[in-house]
C-alpha cells in the first residue's frame, strides 16, 4: 500500500488519535460511499475483493479436528468390569440403606395403657382432710403464698383473696369511708 502522510483528513469519518493505521487501509474505500451508507453496511472490500463470494460454513478448527479413536481391542477384563459393577451397586445400596432407614413399627399404645394399666399398679385416693369447693375457693399458687414478697402489688384487703380487684390506687383518700384511719403521708 500506498504510505499517506498523516496530517490528510478523512472527510467521512474522524479516526481516534494515533490510530492511523485503520485509517489508512480504509481511505481509499472511504472515497466510494458516503457516510450513511458506510455506517450501514460498514466497509466493503476490506476483508475480501470478491463481493459475491459466500461465507465458509466450515471452520478451521473443525476442518483440521479428527476424533480420537480407541484401540479397538479390550484393555480391560470381563470379570474385573463386573466385579466393578458388583461393587458400586453394594456401595449404592448400603447409602440407601443410611440415607433412609426403615419406618419403625407404629406403637399405637396410650400413655394410659403405657404407664397406668402396669401389671400391680394400684390407685390410691387421697383422704379428705377438709371440705373444698371449687367453686367459690381462691386457688393455691406461688404467687397466692408470697403475696407479702411481691412488689408493685396494691394493698390486701384480705388475706385469704389477695388478687382480688381493688380500687384503692384510684379512689381518693376523703372518699375512702370504709377505713377509720387515713394512711400518713411519709
Amino acid at each position: 500500500m500506498t504510505e499517506r502522510p498523516a496530517t490528510v483528513e478523512n472527510n467521512v469519518g474522524k479516526c481516534m488519535l494515533r490510530n492511523w493505521e485503520e485509517e489508512r487501509a480504509v481511505a481509499a474505500v472511504d472515497t466510494e460511499e458516503s457516510k450513511t451508507q458506510i455506517q450501514r453496511h460498514g466497509h466493503r472490500g476490506i476483508l475480501t475483493m470478491d463481493q459475491e463470494s459466500k461465507m465458509e460454513s466450515v471452520t478451521t478448527l473443525k476442518a483440521a479436528y479428527i476424533p480420537p479413536k480407541g484401540p479397538g481391542v479390550r484393555l480391560r477384563g470381563i470379570r474385573s468390569e463386573l466385579l466393578e459393577k458388583h461393587i458400586a451397586q453394594m456401595i449404592s445400596e448400603k447409602i440407601d440403606a443410611e440415607r433412609s432407614p426403615p419406618t419403625p413399627k407404629t406403637d399405637f399404645c396410650s400413655t394410659t395403657q403405657r404407664d397406668y394399666s402396669v401389671e400391680g399398679f394400684v390407685p390410691l385416693t387421697p383422704e379428705i382432710t377438709q371440705a373444698h369447693d371449687y367453686k367459690t375457693d381462691q386457688a393455691i399458687t406461688f404467687w397466692s403464698e408470697n403475696y407479702q414478697r411481691i412488689q408493685g402489688v396494691t394493698a390486701v384487703q384480705t388475706p385469704t383473696a389477695p388478687f382480688r380487684k381493688s380500687a384503692l390506687f384510684s379512689t381518693p383518700i376523703s372518699e375512702r369511708l370504709d377505713e377509720l384511719q387515713l394512711p400518713s403521708d411519709n
